[in-house]
């Protein structure tokens, strides 16, 4: 299990600190509003009220030993950048940070970020699942039913074809997609829209796969996606 640390609780990172806790993973809370500290104490592993650009305060909240951090402070640049650098320096290796400009997210990459995210306060969801499932390339909600998912498929699949594999019928899936890298030095690859049944996956392919909520939790489970 993966510890995380949430720093900032406002809807970007309760967002976040929420979908970790439901996931089952450990989530330290951190925030200077005693209120919102409180309120996410029902949920996350443990809620402190701290300024995050206290070296001191951090230490003493254990901010190291945590897997990643959150950055998820918005509208306070500076806390941000500080906030970051801070926790570099005190030894968190995976740092995702949240950019309200393109000239704030350089700044915080410079500064130490190994993830910079620019988005809007209900993405927060989706940053987590990425978290949580380091195979799993893009999460995108469509519904709260439903999603799509683009993630390396699981080694049990590869030189097989779509009709070996029998998603539809065995994990009631659909394969709308499939990336390639063959041919392609840089950038994303090629991609096979509604890949042909006879169509045999490679290592290195990526898959986009189409399904309920809950039949591809099911799948991550079964292929240790998220491990």
């Amino acid at each position: 299990m993966r510890q995380f640390a949430v720093i900032g609780l406002g809807r970007f990172g309760w967002s976040v600190a929420k979908t970790l806790s439901e996931k089952g993973h450990q989530v330290l809370a951190i925030d200077k509003d005693e209120e919102l500290v409180q309120e996410a104490s029902d949920f996350v592993t443990e809620s402190v009220q701290v300024d995050s650009t206290d070296e001191k305060a951090l230490k003493a909240v254990g901010i190291m030993n945590v897997d990643v951090a959150v950055v998820a402070i918005g509208t306070n640049l500076e806390a941000s950048v500080l906030t970051t650098l801070i926790i570099k320096e005190l030894g968190v290796q995976h740092i995702v940070a949240r950019a309200v400009t393109d000239e704030h997210a350089k700044v915080l990459q410079r500064v130490g970020a190994t993830k910079v995210v620019l988005l809007e306060r209900d993405m927060g969801a989706r940053i987590a699942n990425s978290l949580v499932s380091p195979s799993i390339l893009e999460h995108i909600e469509l519904s709260p039913e439903s999603s799509i998912i683009e993630t390396v498929p699981p080694k049990e699949f590869i030189g097989k074809s779509i009709r070996d594999m029998d998603v539809r019928a065995k994990h009631g899936l659909n394969i709308i997609g499939i990336r390639t890298k063959e041919g392609a030095e840089e950038g994303p690859g090629e991609l096979n829209v509604a890949p042909k049944a006879d169509c045999v996956i490679k290592q290195g392919d990526v898959f986009i796969l189409i399904g309920s909520n809950e039949n591809l939790d099911k799948f991550k489970k079964k292929y240790h996606i998220e491990k």
